[in-house]
């Protein structure tokens, strides 16, 4: 067995770079027309059925508006009733003929089944499946108390990529998945909506953002749900948001070190007794003063949505 390896070893890498120099071109043609013809003949969802979480603030509430504009049915679902009512309303005033609001909590199963449920109750189907509800968080692993506080947290991140490419070998064509992948969006999560202290409870905090994002420009959220909503007609499989960081995939493919390397110069203190709010990240961001020509006005004010 030992011996087949090293005879992989030797033999994988040459012929994987001469295969693919034969198929990159035909491939890429071929997915290029398909693009342009997916682009044409995208999916009508005038009169579907969709069901967005998350949808009572940030890309969830904008996905929301750009399905209305196009006369989809919409499910709505959230923690905050009273936001999510507002929501529906501008939904409906957008052109969507039957709006529903379903106040629930994704990370309880009982309220996932429930929203599913009185959807297709009331609809009689459903469409597309927008799971968008999301959390983040700013803290060191070791100040973490309880690593169950970060569940939320990790749901709604990495795993979900995992958890959708092994769902679209399972499903095959019979289900369409899109799987995106934003940057920094203007949303509550940029205003500083977070995960904060070692109990993670959810708080606004302005200076972690700032530590975060830093001076990397904050895209509007509504040119962001039309991309989302536009690819997902189109059926692509994969979407980033703006198209630029996608960029970063490629450089932590070719330069993993250098990545780490900049995330650990950029947003660690170096001292336990220096803030996490003192990292250089911020400093930057302080110093050249661009904060105001990179962040949308909508980000810049501390107040989020409540009940």
């Amino acid at each position: 067995m030992d011996l087949i390896h090293k005879f992989l070893n030797i033999l994988a890498p040459p012929f994987t770079f001469f295969s693919l120099l034969f198929f990159l071109p035909p491939y890429w043609t071929f997915k290029f027309f398909l693009s342009t013809i997916y682009t044409i003949f995208r999916e009508n969802v005038a009169g579907k059925v969709v069901h967005i979480t998350g949808a009572s603030s940030g890309i969830g509430e904008h996905l929301a508006y750009e399905y209305a504009k196009r006369g989809a049915r919409l499910a709505l679902s959230a923690r905050r009733e009273t936001a999510l009512r507002e929501v529906a309303d501008k939904a409906r005033g957008y052109g969507s003929p039957d709006v529903i609001i379903i106040r629930a909590d994704v990370s309880k199963v009982d309220d996932c089944r429930r929203s599913i449920d009185e959807t297709v109750n009331h609809f009689g189907r459903l469409d597309h499946l927008v799971n968008n509800a999301g959390f983040s968080t700013a803290m060191m692993f070791e100040e973490v108390n309880d690593i169950t506080n970060l569940r939320p947290v990790m749901a709604s991140k990495a795993a979900l990529v995992s958890l959708y490419e092994t769902l679209r070998v399972e499903v095959g064509s019979n289900i369409g998945i899109t799987i995106v992948t934003p940057g920094y969006i203007e949303s509550e999560l940029t205003k500083g909506k977070l995960l904060l202290g070692p109990d993670a409870k959810m708080g606004v905090d302005q200076d972690m953002r700032d530590v975060e994002v830093s001076a990397m420009p904050v895209g509007s959220v509504s040119g962001c749900a039309k991309s989302i909503v536009n690819a997902t007609l189109r059926g692509d499989r994969y979407l980033t948001v703006p198209a630029w960081f996608r960029m970063t995939y490629i450089v932590k493919v070719l330069c993993p070190e250098l990545v780490e390397w900049s995330f650990r110069i950029l947003y660690l203190t170096g001292s336990k007794n220096i803030p996490a709010r003192e990292a250089p990240s911020k400093k930057i961001l302080d110093a050249t003063g661009i904060k105001n020509l990179i962040y949308p006005p909508s980000i810049q004010s501390p107040q989020v949505k409540t009940e």
